[in-house]
């Protein structure tokens, strides 16, 4: 689904930036432009990004720990 509609980022490009490592919303708008323009976008991208931060971290933990 499309998040930001200004710049044509959706949620998968929001999880793959999270995957690469991408820590903020602030950093998320830097590489996708995402939020640079209306800005109605801000709320639900965070989220997004939480939530693939989240799910990103335990895998992180237990390759960490191998």
């Amino acid at each position: 689904m499309y998040v930001c509609l200004c710049h044509g980022v959706t949620d998968h490009d929001i999880r793959r930036a999270a995957e690469a490592g991408c820590g903020s919303l602030a950093e998320l708008t830097m590489r996708t432009g995402l939020g640079s323009g209306c800005g109605s976008c801000g709320e639900l991208a965070s989220e997004i990004l939480g939530e693939a931060r989240a799910t990103e971290l335990p895998l992180a933990v237990f390759a960490a720990a191998a």
